[in-house]
């Protein structure tokens, strides 16, 4: 999927556009917007196209948060299906990719949680040479920020945030848009976190509540990885967080949380 701006920098005139969506050689899911007709659009296809074609126009987004969770293999532990698919980057994606008719809705998430570009270093390698049918270079991914699963017949990369990224992302949207429930379960499952990118990605955070959260989770659950974690370089801030009303407070870390989630398991 591209839009009218990449196909007239490709050297394909308003006219001939509408020439060939008139015959069929290209279909028009919303004004302005062209893909070949090859049966309903997914959201799948929408996200590629964002991150490769259409990369330099728009910026780098990542499927993030509850989403990346889920196509990770986490999904027995969120809603079946997904409905939505959360996006983060710099910038927000164009606004016709929130009119488009896909079976699932699109969120995004202005990427400032964590310090420095990685989002942008990591997604510069995998812009696509539509020509040779290639250019995925996964070493430019940084510091196991990102990850990427292959969709479709022709193996597009679809870009994802580790597991590790994902969870931090999550924690960001407690308490009004994630529950601590959600959270907890997740957090369970979690076993086979790597420590090392971890570690990297909580010096990097720059939430005093998600870093708590995190560690208020983990020590719940006391996953082998935790041990390996440099708790005491991790900036936690001071005072205490109110995060939910009627809630009772952690004194380890200082933030209120369900009373059914107080204690260690």
């Amino acid at each position: 999927m591209v839009d009218g701006a990449w196909l007239e920098a490709k050297g394909y005139a308003s006219n001939l556009r509408t020439y060939y969506t008139k015959t069929g050689w290209l279909d028009q899911p919303v004004r302005g917007v062209y893909r070949r007709p090859r049966g309903p659009l997914k959201w799948q296809q929408v996200v590629i196209s964002l991150q490769t074609l259409l990369l330099e126009r728009h910026g780098p987004l990542c499927v993030g948060g509850r989403t990346a969770l889920a196509l990770d293999g986490h999904a027995h532990y969120l809603s079946p299906g997904i409905e939505t698919v959360h996006l983060y980057g710099p910038k927000p994606p164009p606004s016709w990719v929130f009119k488009l008719p896909v079976d699932a809705r699109f969120v995004y998430h202005s990427d400032k949680l964590f310090a420095g570009d990685h989002k942008s270093r990591g997604m510069t390698g995998l812009a696509w040479d539509i020509r040779n049918n290639s250019g995925r270079d996964l070493s430019t991914l940084q510091g196991g920020d990102f990850t990427t699963m292959s969709w479709g017949q022709w193996d597009w990369p679809l870009t994802l945030s580790s597991p590790e990224r994902a969870m931090l992302e999550l924690l960001d949207e407690l308490p009004h848009r994630e529950s601590f429930d959600q959270a907890d379960k997740l957090m369970e499952g979690l076993s086979n976190l790597r420590p090392r990118h971890l570690q990297k990605l909580l010096a990097d955070c720059r939430s005093v509540k998600v870093k708590r959260l995190f560690f208020f989770f983990a020590d719940r659950h006391r996953h082998a990885w935790l041990k390996r974690l440099d708790k005491s370089s991790i900036d936690l801030g001071s005072g205490k967080r109110s995060l939910v009303s009627g809630g009772r407070l952690d004194p380890v870390y200082n933030i209120t949380v369900p009373e059914a989630l107080y204690g260690r398991e």
